[in-house]
């Protein structure tokens, strides 16, 4: 916990909750009414409503951003290394919103929420996400903010792509576009792998189809498993090779299949475990297949580029050399269509060796190219 609130912090902050009865229209056929979305401001709305800026999260990412909730927070929001005053996100310049996506398991309306129909959780009964309903989720809070356009929408991995969809649904509601650490769409590696995932979850016992909540337990062994895979594939060889190697957890091999003996295994069972005890398993499938469908330019026979064509933002698009899970090819496929497209574009690939969560971390060159790109948008 912080014995002070840095200089550079946005402080002490609490969330919002926003309620919405007008019914929301999903890609999968279903719709929504009376869904809430809990968000987190930092900074001042200027009085043109020119300077807000949309943050995005990822597939475990959340409302809470930067600063903290109390005293008593153990660390701030998941980005607080790049929102605050004189950060990246400068929020003595940008008024920052940052929310929880619909299907989410911290405060927006998703599977862990009540069902107004039934009277008990939603479970696996809640209807599956897209990128595109979250963004049209999110277009309804900008218009109860007042928010006519964003300055900016940004978001690293998945919410590379939300920002992505925002210039594609709503070109005239968003000027720049910073998408990091992203990708036009997934592999089908990157679908294997969050199908390995969702199988861990969906087989274990404890699963009850997705309506675990009514039987008072948690499908704890499957969301660890799920875990430990998708955590191994946020982080390089390298970054991996230099935190762990080889090394021990206790002195001497135990030749059998049950000891934690090396340190990488004590790592990822510890990850698993504190995930397991913080996050919903109906919200952790949701979120992958949100990802797994993710493809604007399946609209246009696989064109991204005029999928891009109607978008009036300028873009900035951030890779990291060891990320192999979205890899720079990835973020140059983007940067190819928007320049085929006659977008305005800039693209810096950053020597990071720390994989996949490199957006989420304070490297030099990163952070200066950020708030050099941030610093240009005019309010």
């Amino acid at each position: 916990m912080p014995t002070a609130i840095p200089a550079d912090s946005v402080g002490l902050v609490s969330p919002k909750v926003q309620r919405f009865s007008e019914p929301l229209a999903l890609a999968c056929g279903r719709s929504l009414t009376d869904y809430e979305l809990v968000y987190e401001t930092y900074g001042e709305l200027n009085e043109a409503r020119s300077n807000a800026v949309l943050i995005c999260h990822a597939l475990s990412g959340h409302h809470h951003a930067a600063g903290y909730h109390s005293m008593e927070d153990r660390k701030p929001g998941w980005w607080d290394s790049c929102i605050g005053p004189g950060k990246a996100i400068d929020t003595l310049k940008f008024c920052v919103v940052s929310l929880n996506n619909l299907g989410g398991c911290n405060g927006s309306t998703g599977p862990s929420s009540l069902n107004p129909a039934t009277g008990v959780p939603y479970g696996a009964d809640f209807p599956v996400m897209t990128v595109e309903d979250w963004v049209n989720s999110q277009a309804r809070l900008a218009d109860v903010l007042g928010i006519q356009q964003w300055a900016a929408v940004v978001g690293g991995s998945l919410g590379g792509m939300q920002a992505l969809q925002w210039t594609i649904s709503y070109p005239d509601r968003v000027r720049h576009c910073l998408a990091i650490a992203s990708a036009p769409k997934l592999s089908a590696q990157n679908i294997a792998f969050n199908e390995v995932a969702r199988q861990a979850i969906l087989t274990d016992p404890e699963f009850h189809g997705g309506h675990f909540q009514e039987q008072g337990v948690i499908p704890k062994r499957g969301l660890m498993l799920a875990r430990m895979v998708g955590h191994i594939t946020y982080l390089s060889d390298d970054a991996m090779g230099e935190k762990f190697g080889r090394g021990l957890k206790s002195e001497k091999l135990n030749y059998d299949f049950h000891s934690v003996e090396f340190q990488v295994e004590s790592y990822l069972r510890y990850q698993g475990e504190e995930f397991s005890g913080r996050f919903d398993a109906n919200t952790y499938l949701l979120m992958t297949k949100a990802l797994d469908y993710f493809d604007p330019a399946a609209v246009h026979d696989g064109d991204l580029a005029r999928t891009l064509a109607s978008a009036k933002a300028d873009f900035c698009v951030m890779s990291f050399t060891t990320d192999w899970r979205f890899s720079p090819a990835r973020s140059r496929e983007i940067v190819d269509a928007l320049i085929a497209a006659r977008k305005n574009v800039n693209y810096l690939e950053i020597d990071a060796p720390q994989g996949h969560d490199a957006f989420l971390m304070p490297i030099p060159r990163y952070l200066q190219a950020f708030s050099s790109y941030m610093n240009r948008i005019a309010v």
